[in-house]
Formats: C-alpha cells, sequence, structure tokens
C-alpha cells in the first residue's frame, strides 16, 4: 500500500518545485500556487479514488432483443503521461456489440475518465478501458480506439507539434470477424 502524503506535504514539494526552477514561491504570483496546484491534482487524477466496476455495475437486460453495435464516438480524452506527467489531449472511440444487457452510455464516458484521470500510457488506458466493459457486460465483442496528442512529444523532446498516437483494443467479434470489425470502423468514419 502507497503511504499517502497531507495536502501541506504536498504543497511543500511544490514549492520545493518552483525553487528548483529558479523561481520565488513567496513572490504574490505564487504564493497561492501549490494550494491551486493540489486542488487541479485532485481534478486531473480523480480515477485513482474511482471504481469502474462500480459505474458499470448497474446493466439494464430489458433490451427488446437490440444485438447490434452501440458506439460512443469522438470522446473528449484527457490524461497525463505517466512519463513527463504532461498531458495526453485526444478523442476516444467505444463501442461494444451486447449479449443480452447494455450500460447506460453515460456510464462507458465515465469509465474512459476513470482510467484516463491517473498516470497511463495510452496503450494500457486503451486496454483498461476494454477489459472492464468486457468483464461489466460480457458482449459478444468490445473495441476501444484512442486517437491522442501526446504533449510530452509536442511541446518538448522532439517538438513533433502534428503527430498523433492512435491505439486500438479490439475483443469478441470485433477481434475474430473482419466484417463486423469493417462496420465498426464504417461508423466511425462517418461512412
Amino acid at each position: 500500500m502507497i503511504k499517502k502524503i497531507s495536502a501541506q506535504q504536498a504543497e511543500q514539494a511544490i514549492k520545493t518545485l518552483l525553487e528548483y526552477i529558479g523561481e520565488d514561491p513567496c513572490r504574490e504570483g505564487l504564493i497561492e500556487t501549490p494550494k491551486r496546484v493540489i486542488k487541479s491534482y485532485a481534478e486531473f487524477f480523480k480515477g485513482y479514488a474511482e471504481d469502474p466496476d462500480k459505474i458499470l455495475s448497474k446493466t439494464f437486460e430489458d433490451v427488446e432483443g437490440y444485438d447490434e453495435i452501440v458506439l460512443l464516438k469522438d470522446m473528449r480524452l484527457e490524461s497525463y503521461c505517466e512519463h513527463h506527467m504532461v498531458p495526453i489531449i485526444g478523442k476516444a472511440h467505444v463501442a461494444y456489440l451486447p449479449n443480452g444487457k447494455v450500460v447506460g452510455i453515460s456510464k462507458i464516458a465515465r469509465v474512459l475518465d476513470v482510467f484516463a484521470k491517473r498516470l497511463q500510457t495510452q496503450e494500457r488506458l486503451t486496454m483498461q478501458v476494454a477489459l472492464a466493459i468486457e468483464k461489466a457486460l460480457a458482449p459478444k465483442g468490445v473495441a476501444v480506439i484512442i486517437d491522442s496528442m501526446h504533449q510530452c512529444m509536442t511541446t518538448r523532446g522532439v517538438h513533433k507539434s502534428e503527430t498523433s498516437t492512435v491505439t486500438s483494443c479490439m475483443r469478441g467479434i470485433f477481434r475474430k470477424d473482419e466484417k463486423s470489425r469493417s462496420e465498426l470502423m464504417s461508423l466511425i468514419s462517418g461512412l
């Protein structure tokens, strides 16, 4: 178990970082910065305090035989690179093929945020979302595709500002059946 530190200890760490970059944490404009950073971190990383299984626990079986793709596309994604702690900004497409039960669509978006609001790699994030949906719904298939820009690559290092990274996790029918996968990709692209 990781020992959680106090807000005061975290604020002191921010003051130390300000000093490290050559700033004076007692300067008027920076006096409240440690408190603001800690408050923003609570929002940026709220996924650690949330349980994806609980979010997906309420499902509905009264779907009147619905057995076609459920797709949420172009969901804004905000996460943080675990290597540099800078933003990953993009969009996610999440789909599943029901197998007798569905979940409220807002729950899919919330599960995306639970995993995104943690320090991440895009590859792991993509897989975590897919596996959580698969575990909760036991669908015929689930697919997660994420297309995002990593600020660790666009604003520092190699400075490739127009580069996006695309990852996918296809499970069940979307992995095994080319026709189902093609239908999904057509829905995502809007063709």
